[in-house]
């Protein structure tokens, strides 16, 4: 049976020290087989368009990951950057706290995109049906992560690095609600 699920060049940046959800243990190509595995027996939703889905992860499964995110409150210090994600993407404003203690993950969110998705921006990296781009480790308590405001931005205004979508004014308010009370780790190196 060939893989329904690949991995995406663009999920690799998610590596010990980057600021976002990694798994200490875990390769690539085993949580791509992860996603495979649930998506085909029915734990997924769909994601903001067609074409993109959000992937549960099995019970249990968050232990093989760090999550990048604190809780802000007075104490935290914070940092912003001026910074892109890629080379051919607008620069954008990236807030990171420089201390507090990562929560610990309550459940991962397996993100990925199926290949005519990928297409529209020449973003796909196999000819596999789907690609895993994004994994989001939840701190516990959370039931399901905003995507960013700037990511957001990026697909309605379908800019540089953005699928085209359209979000509702409360898709818009719970996603900066959420990005205003958690903020992830800068990376080690940035401590």
């Amino acid at each position: 049976m060939s893989k329904l699920v690949a991995v995406n060049d663009f999920v690799r940046r998610q590596i010990r020290g980057s600021g976002k959800t990694y798994s200490p243990d875990l390769s690539f190509e085993e949580i791509a087989e992860h996603a495979e595995v649930r998506m085909r027996d029915g734990h997924f939703r769909e994601g903001y368009r067609d074409g993109v889905r959000i992937v549960q992860a099995a019970p249990g499964f968050a232990k093989h990951f760090v999550c990048p995110f604190v809780k802000i409150n007075e104490h935290t210090k914070l940092t912003a950057e001026y910074v892109r994600r890629r080379e051919n993407e607008e620069p954008y404003i990236r807030i990171r706290a420089l201390n507090g203690t990562p929560l610990k993950a309550g459940k991962v969110e397996l993100i990925i995109y199926r290949h005519d998705v990928l297409a529209e921006n020449n973003e796909q990296s196999t000819d596999a049906e789907w690609e895993l781009i994004s994994i989001h480790a939840l701190p516990e308590g959370i039931a399901h992560l905003p995507m960013g405001p700037v990511t957001m931005m990026r697909n309605q205004l379908r800019l540089p690095g953005g699928t085209a979508a359209r979000y509702s004014s409360e898709e818009w308010a719970e996603a900066v609600r959420f990005w205003q009370q958690y903020a992830a780790l800068a990376p080690e190196e940035k401590l």
